[in-house]
């Protein structure tokens, strides 16, 4: 089920893309949202937002981008606010939760809803692979 979303739905979130491909990361505060965010920048993804997430429905699809106020800034913790050029919006195209653990090895597909748009999701991996994982995600997707 989607709608088309009227007035923006703000997420306490990171975002960040790759050829137009956004991954929305969610977690409570101190999770590490930024830190893989940073993490998928250096890998060439682009910053869509960081700390809050405006999400819109268009075409029955989630798309991302930055509140005007926090646009093109995100937060390195002990160094401070950095500055990136950022991506103007992006379709959802994946989730990932960082307060819940993966524990499986080849986990099950698993769907979230982000304002009412079914959305891939991946919960946390422990491994220094994961943001390398979420790159390759977004390149060419997950089989069943």
């Amino acid at each position: 089920m989607t709608r088309e979303a009227a007035q923006p739905t703000i997420l306490h979130a990171a975002c960040v893309s790759l050829d137009g491909r956004g991954v929305l990361i969610l977690g409570p505060s101190g999770s590490g949202k930024s830190a893989l965010s940073l993490q998928l920048m250096a890998y060439g993804c682009a910053l869509v937002a960081d700390d809050g997430v405006e999400i819109v429905v268009r075409d029955g699809v989630a798309i991302a981008s930055a509140p005007p106020t926090i646009r093109g800034l995100i937060e390195a913790r002990g160094i401070g606010l950095l500055a990136a050029e950022p991506a103007p919006s992006a379709p959802l195209v994946l989730a990932v939760d960082l307060s819940l653990v993966e524990t499986d090895r080849l986990p099950p597909f698993r769907q979230t809803s982000i304002a009412q748009c079914v959305v891939p999701v991946l919960h946390r991996v422990e491994s220094a692979h994961f943001p390398a994982a979420i790159l390759q995600y977004l390149k060419a997707g997950r089989r069943a």
